[in-house]
């Protein structure tokens, strides 16, 4: 059995009636765990770099741009992992 990954911090910034900003930041190789996305969320990384989604579809690649940000809708169901041998950041942004 492979060792475990470690855990991403998430950083909350903002929670108010109508978004949450949480700031992630995973070291190298780090994981989210698996979660599902209650609201529509758009993401923005602060570093370039590619990230592994494994999702109950199998798992795929994304490679991010620092400022390129991207949104998703609700209910979107995965784990997030670092592919990198660098610390990785993002800036999520959901909309309640």
């Amino acid at each position: 059995m492979p060792d475990k990954r470690p855990s991403a911090t998430p950083t909350v910034q903002i929670d108010n009636d109508n978004t949450i900003v949480t700031e992630w930041c995973f070291p190298p190789h780090g994981e989210t765990g698996w979660h599902i996305h209650q609201y529509d969320y758009v993401v923005v990384p602060l570093v370039t770099g590619e990230l592994r989604l494994e999702t109950t579809d199998g798992e795929r690649l994304a490679e991010l741009v620092t400022g390129q940000a991207y949104a998703r809708k609700a209910g979107v169901e995965h784990n997030v992992i670092n592919n990198n041998d660098f610390e990785f950041v993002f800036i999520e942004i959901e909309r309640k």
